[in-house]
């Protein structure tokens, strides 16, 4: 469960939606925060509905922060709603102490997913898990790995210490 939620919150700038987290509080909440996208070129195009940021693209949306060579936004026909953001090259998903990173993320708007491939792995502290593809279910609020040939699903995930109470009990 914490790994599937690391994703969600590593990968939910992609959606440009705010993951939802422990508080119930905050569940369905759009993150109000801008956008802020970095890159040496940007490059739109009305007919194809999209916007390609190239260049060491650095994408940051309060304390997230996404890192890639290339950055493609497709648009749906109806109200610019965003279908598909594909981050391709060196991508790096950072939040805190949360780390995602692969060759390419994906986030499908209609399918509800978050795919990470090309190597993905998903850290945060001391936990990791690792695989051929990673695909979060945003609604879903679930995560699959799936291995490949010659590699396997890994996964490490550290105990937490339990705080003691006073006069020696836990």
């Amino acid at each position: 469960m914490r790994l599937a939620l690391l994703l969600a919150l590593c990968l939910c700038l992609l959606a440009g939606v705010q993951p939802v987290v422990a508080a119930p509080a905050m569940a369905g909440v759009r993150r109000s925060e801008p956008i802020t996208i970095k890159s040496d070129e940007l490059l739109t195009d009305s007919n194809t509905r999209t916007a390609t940021f190239s260049g060491k693209v650095v994408a940051r949306q309060g304390d997230i922060t996404i890192y890639a060579d290339r950055l493609i936004v497709v648009y749906a026909a109806k109200e610019q709603e965003v279908e598909t953001v594909e981050a391709l090259g060196n991508v790096r998903i950072v939040q805190g102490t949360r780390t995602a990173q692969g060759g390419r993320a994906t986030y499908d708007n209609r399918a509800g997913t978050i795919t990470l491939e090309q190597n993905p792995k998903v850290q945060q502290g001391n936990d990791v898990v690792s695989g051929k593809v990673i695909t979060y279910f945003v609604d879903e609020e679930r995560s699959v790995v799936t291995s490949g040939p010659g590699q396997r699903v890994e996964a490490t995930i550290t105990p937490r210490e339990k705080v003691k109470e006073p006069g020696g009990r836990r």
